[in-house]
């Protein structure tokens, strides 16, 4: 599988060790420095490796930020995938009764990951980056419809997609802030927005 800059990603083993240890050490490198200080050299260095090592899998430090993008894409998407096992067999009145547990699993999938704030940044301010955030918010977007539309068969499926994908928007708009205003409480802020967010579904 191609990694955002083309090279071969290691699937397992020593390699997919060596993959995401250097995915760390740039998102540390990016929390601590900003993305422009950063180098690959600077990141080979901080992870003990040879700067071929990582050019085995990225073609520049670009790469790499749209892999770290990517990486945190695929921990929210997770999280998300484990919530719809749990909860679409019990209909939609309990999917939306859990709105708060997807909200925080969200939220611990994007704190596991270094620079996590940064790199949200990031996937607002770079074009590169851009097409990474949309995708995957259309992607969870199309996930939440097809488990909701065997519950709402009177509405309109374009009506679903785009009232969900509002409400997609909203929980990590709502996941961002978390990761930088620490004048609320996240667990206040993730019960109101689960109660909005209850509110404003398709009945």
């Amino acid at each position: 599988m191609p990694t955002a800059g083309g090279r071969a990603k290691p699937q397992q083993g020593r390699s997919q060790q060596t993959y995401e240890r250097l995915l760390d050490v740039a998102g540390e490198l990016v929390a601590e420095q900003g993305f422009e200080r950063i180098s690959t050299n600077l990141i080979c260095a901080r992870a003990g490796l040879a700067p071929s090592a990582l050019y085995r899998y990225f073609e520049d430090k670009y790469a790499v930020l749209e892999a770290l993008g990517e990486r945190l894409m695929v921990r929210q998407n997770e999280a998300l995938e484990a919530w719809i096992a749990r909860h679409q067999g019990g209909g939609i009145d309990q999917m939306r009764g859990h709105i708060g547990e997807l909200l925080h699993d969200t939220a611990v999938a994007t704190n596991s990951v270094p620079g996590a704030v940064w790199i949200l940044r990031a996937l607002h301010a770079s074009p590169r980056m851009v097409r990474i955030r949309l995708e995957s918010h259309r992607y969870v977007t199309d996930r939440l419809a097809d488990a909701y539309a065997p519950y709402l068969p009177h509405v309109d499926r374009q009506e679903l997609w785009s009232r969900l994908r509002l409400s997609v928007e909203i929980g990590f708009a709502v996941d961002e802030m978390l990761q930088e205003e620490d004048r609320v409480s996240p667990e206040a802020v993730t019960r109101q927005t689960a109660q909005m967010l209850r509110a404003g579904a398709i009945e």
